[in-house]
């Protein structure tokens, strides 16, 4: 019955959702060529709030706890799993005081209007999965730039979207690159709950009426750690916190 009744929901979600997507292009476009990054990031903030408005069309809402332990003045990193692209509209609004950039594949950074363009522009890194010599140095630069900045990183080490909210096998690589060239950063460790349950038809129609909810656990100096007691404690926390 929810399927039936999300047809016509979806179709006023979908023209909602794409028309703040080509309204806030030229704006981002504005935002960064005139005024530069804050102006920039304010403009990508008010873009996430208004697509999170969106999918209050199809009755989502959105939880994040405990964002009072995120470290200030220092680099974060922040790993997840991830169930459905609502989890970064979610990270981007509700962490934008850490100024999240996202490691995104690069086929992300083309063809979608603001989305494209903030991927390139914004700070984020666009890396060819299939090339892992290409993704190496693009990850490194991350690294060093929120260590530079002390801002943050969002990974994904599933590398791919589970589409039954059961977490897949975290990768190593990036995680590890990250920690190497950001050494003062706080690993803070996110699960992420009900997100796939928006796409649970596919892209079209919509789930209606889902709770998205993002724990954020203790954070993890990267410095006290060897690189595999990261690793151990990171996916715990984000496993022990996905509810299915």
């Amino acid at each position: 019955m929810q399927k039936i009744i999300s047809y016509p929901i979806s179709v006023v979600y979908y023209l909602a959702f794409g028309l703040c997507l080509l309204i806030f292009h030229p704006i981002q476009w504005v935002c960064l060529n005139i005024f530069g990054y804050q102006a920039h990031k304010k403009s990508v903030d008010y873009l996430n709030f208004f697509l999170g408005k969106c999918t209050n069309i199809l009755g989502t809402t959105y939880r994040f706890e405990n964002r009072d332990l995120i470290p200030k003045d220092v680099p974060v990193i922040f790993v997840a799993n991830h169930q459905s692209l609502y989890d970064i509209v979610g990270i981007i609004w509700y962490l934008r005081r850490s100024h999240p950039k996202f490691v995104s594949k690069k086929e992300l950074g083309e063809g979608i209007p603001s989305v494209s363009y903030n991927l390139r522009h914004g700070g984020s890194v666009l890396i060819d999965r299939k090339d892992p010599k290409q993704a190496l140095p693009a990850i490194k630069g991350l690294g060093e730039y929120i260590e530079k900045n002390k801002r943050s990183a969002v990974i994904f080490p599933e590398g791919t979207r589970s589409k039954n909210g059961v977490p897949k096998q975290f990768s190593e690589s990036g995680l590890k690159i990250l920690c190497k060239y950001a050494p003062s950063a706080y690993i803070v460790p996110i699960s992420i709950n009900n997100s796939w349950k928006m796409v649970r038809f596919g892209p079209f129609p919509m789930g209606l009426g889902n709770k998205l909810r993002f724990t954020i656990h203790e954070p993890i100096a990267v410095k006290n750690y060897s690189f595999s007691e990261i690793m151990e404690k990171t996916e715990n926390a984000v496993v022990q916190g996905i509810k299915n």
